[in-house]
């Protein structure tokens, strides 16, 4: 809520500086676990801002083998950096490329240097990683010159829209014809499983399922198209992906060096629904995080997720408290507002009496916390049905209740959303859906004003405080075995009905209790040391 600026919904300042206060209450202890930990992807995402790509004729990329061979010599604990400088430095390889091959070969043997060694170490290794975040720097400012130059999208809330074919050269023109029909922002969906793998696969590809890789060329490839469009349409056309999975930094990385301008990137979502371990996230995300704020990214959170598992009505305190936890860690690792595409989702029941105003409730709760951050505002898809007519009319009232609320982003609802594989016909009809309502309504939440005891408002304040009282739950938890309070509320389900201890899950073996001696140029030059 903004200071000094009235809440429509009756809303108590206290009770939203209480929520802040309770949420960085809770998240600290998971920032302070998350300095203390290293993680494969962490270091392999160092290697990356170095200029380590490519892959042997197997596939497997050089940042993997290099790694791989440095943590059986000396462990992850001291980081990957001082040994693979340490061994460059004394003339072991060329370059990175040649170190790796060299080590993959088992031909080259690390150690953790001491003293003058280290010294020479550490400042090689900055060097290198500081041409790479330059190289990130340098993105940014070219986002924001092609933005002057060729103009940005004309309106709010930005139309977002998703290709995925699985070939990426299937995808380049389906993305380009759907910025040409409206949309701002291109989302290319991940193939799927792809947040399971750890390693990020290399090349442009043509065989993803349900959805295209992630890679640093198929980024460069959809990037340099939607400049084209832009240039040819005169607004800029965003281009947005995912952050997430076992690889989260480093594909964070690959954004940032390949300018991407959003990015899905939430706190708990591959803890929830993929079931990687949450220590590894929460060390993978922190360091993502701090890619993204670098790079000028928009991220976007996954809030939405829960209500597809949960009951959207009971459980929409929940989404308020995971939004409030995400503001939390995404401002500690340097984010700002105009960055949080906090997510939220119109997922209740149709059949559920006042369902619309249920929904225009719980948006405007969103909106009124918190007002500079552009929110991602998702479609129905856990109640579409069969009933094409249906479904187009309830994505009608969805993007009604957008134009209500001022979102930020607007995911473009399909009417056979997750029902079928929707036809491109089906994409033009959302398109014209879209268009209809926010010509017709869309600066309808200047006027709408609801009665400060009326139903909406009633509800607004009924989520925000369960929310407060969940953080305050989470917050007293004297059964955390010594584990953050958070990490224990996860293992009991609180959110998305998930259950995930943080001794199990994907990746565990992947995490690093950081020693003495940990260094990493990359976390230095971010945090500004």
């Amino acid at each position: 809520m903004a200071v000094g600026k009235a809440s429509q919904l009756g809303i108590d300042k206290a009770d939203v500086r209480r929520a802040r206060t309770l949420a960085r209450q809770v998240g600290k202890p998971i920032v302070d676990l998350a300095q203390r930990h290293t993680t494969v992807s962490v270091e392999r995402a160092t290697l990356r801002l170095a200029g380590l790509g490519g892959a042997d004729p197997d596939g497997t990329p050089w940042v993997n083998r290099l790694a791989d061979v440095v943590r059986a010599d000396v462990g992850l604990e001291h980081g990957v950096t001082l040994p693979v400088w340490d061994a460059l430095v004394r003339g072991e390889g060329d370059d990175l490329l040649a170190l790796a091959q060299k080590a993959a070969a088992g031909s080259v043997t690390f150690r953790v240097p001491e003293g003058r060694d280290a010294t020479r170490a550490r400042a090689a290794s900055r060097k290198a990683v500081a041409a790479g975040i330059k190289r990130i720097d340098r993105q940014r400012v070219a986002r924001e010159r092609m933005i002057a130059k060729v103009g940005d999208a004309p309106s709010k809330p930005w139309i977002y829209l998703i290709v995925a074919t699985g070939d990426i050269h299937e995808d380049i023109p389906q993305a380009q014809a759907a910025a040409r029909e409206g949309a701002d922002v291109i989302a290319v969906i991940r193939s799927t499983g792809q947040s399971l793998l750890d390693f990020v696969p290399e090349g442009a590809t043509r065989e993803g399922f349900a959805g295209t890789y992630a890679t640093q060329e198929n980024f460069r490839l959809m990037r340099a198209a939607l400049d084209e469009t832009s240039r040819e349409l005169g607004r800029y056309v965003r281009l947005t992906n995912y952050a997430s999975g076992l690889c989260m930094p480093e594909i964070a990385t690959l954004a940032g060096l390949e300018r991407l301008d959003m990015m899905l990137n939430d706190s708990m979502y591959g803890i929830l629904f993929r079931d990687i371990n949450p220590i590894r996230t929460f060390v993978d995300q922190r360091f993502s995080r701090q890619i993204h704020a670098r790079a000028g990214i928009i991220i976007n959170t996954g809030e939405d997720n829960y209500l597809t598992t949960a009951d959207a009505v009971e459980a929409a305190h929940t989404v308020t408290t995971s939004q409030l936890l995400n503001e939390y860690f995404a401002k500690e690792a340097g984010l700002e507002d105009w960055q949080l595409g906090l997510g939220h989702a119109f997922e209740i029941d149709p059949e559920v009496p006042d369902s619309f105003r249920l929904e225009l409730a719980h948006a405007m709760l969103a909106r009124e916390l918190f007002p500079d951050a552009p929110l991602k505002w998702m479609p129905p898809t856990r109640h579409m049905t069969g009933d094409i007519f249906k479904g187009y009319l309830l994505d009608g009232f969805f993007n009604l209740v957008g134009a209500m609320t001022g979102q930020g982003i607007l995911l473009v609802g399909m009417m056979t959303e997750a029902v079928v594989t929707p036809w491109i016909s089906d994409r033009d009809l959302a398109l014209q859906n879209v268009r209809y309502v926010m010509n017709a309504a869309g600066n309808l939440h200047e006027d709408f004003h609801p009665s400060p005891d009326g139903f909406i408002a009633r509800r607004a304040r009924e989520v925000l405080g369960e929310a407060v009282d969940l953080l305050q739950e989470i917050k007293d938890d004297t059964d955390a075995a010594g584990d953050p309070p958070l990490l224990a509320a996860i293992a009991d389900g609180t959110f998305g009905l998930m259950k995930r201890p943080a001794d199990k899950g994907k990746g565990l073996d992947g995490v690093a209790r950081k020693a003495g001696d940990y260094y990493n140029p990359a976390t230095e030059i971010l945090e500004g040391s």
